[in-house]
């Protein structure tokens, strides 16, 4: 477990250190390659130590870093560009599909793609309640990330929602206390959204 644990860490400090030319594309900022390749190794660690090596963990691990590199994005230029999220919303649908084939994952494919429509959907219809509260750009990368939480279960699904409105309200929070902002200031969400999803994953992977 501990060579997973390492070749995990090492392939997402890898693939940080290509992160920062994206994410400045993509929002006109500048990242030091440092912070995203630490950042990065710690998810696909975390993600190899919770999964082990069942099959699944091959698409944490290459979904892992897209989904640092969305966070980082949307933190600075509060986007979530399309190009970005809708594909990785198809890729975690096809790769659990071919995972569900391989013995020994713990999973359904079927609960990932009613858990795509759900999350997706869910977010949708706040959009459409409150338009200027939650934005469309979530709704996409809900997509994937339902996909991803509903692999293991209803009960990580509404794991990690809960655990990113959970993070975004203490977030907003601090801010008030802190006077760096009201409560009508405008905050992205979408690392909060990642943040959630990201620790219901471990600890879907961890019990399945």
């Amino acid at each position: 477990m501990k060579l997973l644990i390492a070749v995990a860490a090492l392939w997402g400090a890898a693939a940080g250190t290509l992160l920062p030319r994206a994410a400045h594309r993509f929002s006109a900022q500048p990242y030091g390659p440092g912070v995203l390749a630490l950042t990065t190794a710690f998810v696909c660690a975390a993600l190899a130590a919770a999964t082990g090596t069942r099959p699944e963990l091959g698409v944490w691990l290459l979904l892992g870093p897209l989904w640092v590199l969305l966070a980082v994005v949307d933190l600075r230029g509060q986007r979530l560009p399309d190009v970005l999220t809708l594909p990785l919303a198809g890729a975690a649908l096809v790769l659990l599909g071919v995972v569900a084939l391989l013995p020994e994952h713990a999973g359904d494919w079927t609960t990932a793609l009613y858990g795509a429509l759900a999350l997706g959907g869910f977010f949708l219809v706040l959009f459409l309640i409150d338009p200027g509260g939650t934005g469309f750009g979530n709704v996409e990368p809900a997509l994937g990330l339902g996909a991803a939480l509903g692999w293991y279960g209803w009960p990580t699904l509404m794991l990690g929602t809960l655990a990113a409105f959970l993070l975004g309200a203490l977030y907003g929070g601090a801010r008030v206390a802190l006077r760096r902002g009201g409560r009508e200031t405008a905050v992205a969400f979408g690392p909060f959204l990642l943040g959630g999803a990201f620790l219901g994953l471990l600890i879907g992977a961890y019990t399945a």
